[in-house]
């Protein structure tokens, strides 16, 4: 039997949640199905046996209640004072989240999950103070009653008849840690409510007619318990998931957005499918010509219903295309789509002649999917009501009428002319309809097109039929010209207005996506912050046409910001310091913030982290000047987000990357020290420790020649190990660039005599000869520095040649480019070529070697090139002819100033 692939998505995301909760507080719901059942009553219950337990509880916000017996559990129980806020001539109490955030107790409670905040507070929600209160690992008791989750909002109006305004997303239900279940019998809530244990005075007159009867409070308790029992299937399936189950469904749920009243209610029976099914949940609007031209209310509620879609874990999607059933049928296909949801009108069509309705024409271009209509009384009203709105002018700009009348004044003159020259009337109407036609395309209202339709016809009439200059005519052929010729001049007119909409509209899409790609590109290329910054934000720049404030992250800090403003920007404030604090709340808390949200809505820009998962690598703000973002762009911001946080990631990794590699590199040069050391240090260890010990036991037998050569040989051992550590220390220094050359003009031929009284004993087992192509060389050199340069290439010479060996040191100026060349040459077996690109490597040494030479660490060569190089020179090495070597390094050459 095949075993099921798991879904891929769901069990990274259940890897990242798990380790996401370690981190956060836990969220505990007391859910109800109605006011009154004892949610607030079994939270503060709960939370005395928590405080018993040892945790730490504090009274975040309790709802004030007129029952004893709840009021009487808030004693011993910290409370938090509440914040009073003014909506009107009213004086609110409100949660106090920043007072809760310091204090930061082990367990807090607040009341009432769906409340709304007041105006001026962080959030616009209760329930996003608790979200901020979970991030921050504070645990946090909660209640909230079954009318007041979002995907059950139309099923419960449905049955009470009343319409809850505040609601939560049924992630936050389902994303609870635990949720416990008030539940009561409903007659045992109706005597509670008629001993006035939960309304008082009208308030219960009103809710037991309303609300409060036993077949509404049965239907509720229906609702709740199959909420519960929903929710616990999830739970099922998540830890099927971690425990790599099995569990597996193909459904894909698609919903169609609009800017519809009833939209919502689609949305809604959506997400309950999408959760009774398991499946995957899509929200697709097809943007048509005609969106542009929405009012402010439609463009209002389809920003609202997608931000209800996205609550409700839809996945939002936007198409482009005039024929709205034919995109939904191709994204559906396409996409893998199972099942369709929409609205129909229960308006019909009342001819044969009728336009097919959306649903029809959907069902015709998708006849191998599930399409699932919802019926909606109101939207044949609304329908209405966008005809009524699409012919209705609300003002027509000046340059459009202009532009119109000085059209039809050209075709009238160019009628004329035909006129005058024994043209047909068909040709002159050919010209009024080319006019209404190009009417049509050079203006921005629909209305000019409709209009000019309608004057060419009258214009026409006036100056060419008989008799002319009136509005009679006599020939009655006119009554089915007249009408052609204006149903032609507006159907012409009308498509040239929907092929422009439609070039616009493409072009818009295509300019977006283009943006899209080439920040994919342009971030490639960069591998400094700042550059991706700048690249990042001139794209923005591009599509959003906002100014763009950006702040990389340091840490739990922000850094200074960068600004980056459009041409005609006027904004003066966007890094004021209220604007910097909304900045650091998401970047602390990695959700989007400022202005056109929920939370802190009153800043002038949107903040939207730039993150990886949960990584944040900055923020960016946009200036929004109270216009919102239409769902493309925001679709598009946030693809372009993305590529910059990756951006950012892959020049930290690559720095990380580096910083190993500088790590790696120097423990295996470290590596390289020891191990050359500890076997390099041992033969002249060896031979002084030797050495002295036979001083020690024979010193009276030896003759005075014998104990001259041991005390001679002790000495150049030791000589050759302080040599040894000062090329250690100088190249430690050069390579930590903390030596400063002390330069000076020196004579080269005493620089090459300093150097000559310092090499080893051996030296006289070979010829050293010193030549110079002239009496005076002077260089402007550090001597001290350069007398080692020649000592090491001498030694190099002493220890990798044969006994009686010829080494010549010479030095030459080379007039033509000021530079001194000194060269050390030997007729040794030479260096091979493949070791001559390494042989100024650290720690490198050839395998040329002599039976009793010792081993060098390999840092001679080195550290002359360092030296040689820290005075602007360059050294080398190449083949002496017939044999040998020749090592050759260049100085600046000195002059002297002679003062008479």
């Amino acid at each position: 039997m095949e075993i099921p692939r798991q879904n891929p998505d769901q069990l990274l995301r259940a890897i990242r949640n798990d380790t996401e909760s370690k981190k956060r507080g836990k969220l505990k719901i007391f859910f109800g199905y109605a006011a009154g059942v004892g949610k607030t009553y079994a939270m503060l219950q709960a939370a005395h046996q928590a405080k018993a337990n040892g945790t730490e509880v504090v009274a975040g916000y309790i709802e004030p209640h007129s029952r004893p017996q709840t009021s009487a559990l808030l004693d011993g129980l910290e409370q938090l004072p509440v914040k009073q806020v003014l909506y009107g001539e009213m004086i609110l109490r409100e949660f106090d989240i920043d007072s809760a955030l310091k204090r930061k107790p082990q367990l807090i409670l607040v009341d009432e999950l769906a409340h709304t905040n007041g105006s001026g507070s962080r959030h616009a929600k209760r329930y996003q103070d608790v979200q901020e209160l979970l991030s921050a690992g504070i645990d946090v008791y909660t209640t909230v009653n079954v009318q007041h989750i979002e995907s059950l909002n139309d099923t419960v109006a449905s049955i009470t008849g009343v319409l809850v305004r505040e609601r939560i997303p049924d992630s936050v239900f389902d994303q609870a840690d635990q949720v416990e279940l008030v539940d009561i019998e409903p007659t045992e809530l109706l005597e509670r409510m008629a001993s006035g244990n939960i309304y008082q005075g009208d308030q219960a007159e009103r809710a037991a007619v309303n609300f409060f009867t036993v077949e509404n409070l049965t239907a509720l308790r229906e609702i709740a318990l199959r909420r519960c029992a929903d929710r616990v299937n999830l739970l099922t399936e998540s830890a099927r998931i971690q425990s790599r189950g099995d569990y597996h469904t193909d459904e894909h749920i698609l919903v169609c957005l609009s800017s519809s009243p009833s939209n919502a209610k689609i949305i809604r029976t959506a997400a309950r499918m999408a959760r009774a099914f398991r499946g995957n949940f899509t929200a697709l609007f097809v943007e048509t010509p005609a969106t542009t031209e929405m009012n402010e209310d439609d463009k209002k509620r389809l920003r609202e219903n997608i931000r209800l879609a996205g609550q409700l874990g839809a996945h939002i999607e936007t198409v482009y295309g005039e024929d709205v059933p034919y995109q939904i049928a191709e994204f559906a296909r396409l996409s893998g789509v199972s099942k369709i949801v929409i609205g129909r009108s229960t308006a019909t069509r009342k001819s044969i002649f009728s336009k097919p309705t959306l649903t029809e024409r959907l069902i015709a271009n998708a006849p191998n999917l599930d399409i699932h209509v919802i019926p909606d009384a109101s939207s044949g009203a609304v329908c209405q009501k966008r005809r009524n709105h699409r012919f209705h002018v609300t003002a027509v700009p000046v340059r459009d009428l202009a532009k119109s009348i000085l059209v039809l004044l050209a075709s009238t003159l160019v009628g004329y002319v035909f006129y005058t020259m024994g043209f047909s009337e068909a040709n002159i109407v050919s010209v009024y309809i080319f006019g209404v036609l190009v009417i049509s395309v050079i203006t921005t209202s629909r209305f000019c097109g409709a209009v000019a339709s309608v004057v060419s016809v009258l214009v026409f009439n006036f100056f060419f039929t008989v008799p002319r200059f009136t509005f009679r005519f006599n020939n009655p052929n006119y009554l089915v010209t007249f009408p052609i010729m204006f149903m032609v001049a507006l159907l012409t007119g009308s498509l040239a207005t929907r092929l422009k909409n439609n070039a616009k509209q493409s072009a818009n899409a295509a300019y977006r996506t283009k943006i899209l790609f080439e920040t994919n590109q342009l971030l490639q290329r960069e591998t400094e912050e700042q550059a991706v910054v700048k690249a990042t934000a001139g794209q923005l720049l591009k599509l959003l046409q906002k100014d763009i404030v950006v702040y990389l992250a340091n840490g739990q800090e922000l850094d200074a910001p960068s600004i980056f403003r459009t041409p005609d920007s006027n904004q003066c404030e966007l890094v004021s310091e209220n604007e910097k604090a909304v900045a650091a709340w998401v970047l602390r808390n990695n959700k989007h913030a400022g202005a056109t949200t929920d939370t802190l809505s009153s800043a002038k820009c949107l903040y939207l982290a730039i993150r990886v998962n949960q990584q944040v690598y900055g923020v960016v703000g946009v200036a929004m000047n109270d216009v919102p973002l239409d769902s493309f762009e925001n679709s598009v911001l946030l693809s372009i987000l993305g590529e910059c946080a990756l951006a950012l990631e892959n020049i930290k990794n690559a720095r990380e990357k580096e910083e190993a590699a500088i790590m790696a590199k120097n423990e295996q040069l470290r590596a390289n020290l020891l191990r050359a050391i500890s076997h390099d240090l041992r033969t002249p260890l060896t031979s002084i420790s030797g050495n002295a010990d036979n001083l020690l036991a024979n010193y009276q037998k030896m003759d005075d020649d014998t104990r001259k050569r041991t005390f001679t040989d002790i000495y150049e051992d030791s000589m050759w190990l302080i040599n040894l550590v000062e090329n250690l220390l100088a190249i430690t220094r050069i390579e930590g660039g903390q030596v400063h050359l002390t330069q000076s003009v020196e004579l080269m031929d005493e620089v090459v005599a300093e150097a000559l009284r310092h090499i080893n004993r051996k030296s006289r087992e070979h010829t050293i000869r010193v030549s110079s192509s002239e009496d005076l060389i002077l260089a402007s050199i550090d001597a001290k520095l350069i007398v080692q340069v020649i000592i090491n290439l001498l030694d190099n010479a002493i220890k990798y040649t044969p006994a009686g060996s010829v080494i010549e040191v010479h030095t030459e100026k080379n007039n033509a480019s000021q530079q001194v060349l000194v060269s050390v040459s030997d007729d040794g077996p030479g260096i091979p070529d493949d070791q001559k690109t390494h042989i100024f490597d650290m720690f490198y040494s050839g395998a040329n070697k002599i039976a009793d030479s010792r081993r060098s660490l390999g840092l001679g060569l080195s550290l002359c090139k360092s030296i040689v190089s820290a005075h602007g020179g360059t050294i080398w090495v190449t083949d002496r002819d017939p044999k040998g070597t020749v090592f050759t390094f260049t100085l600046p050459a000195g002059e002297v100033e002679l003062h008479e």
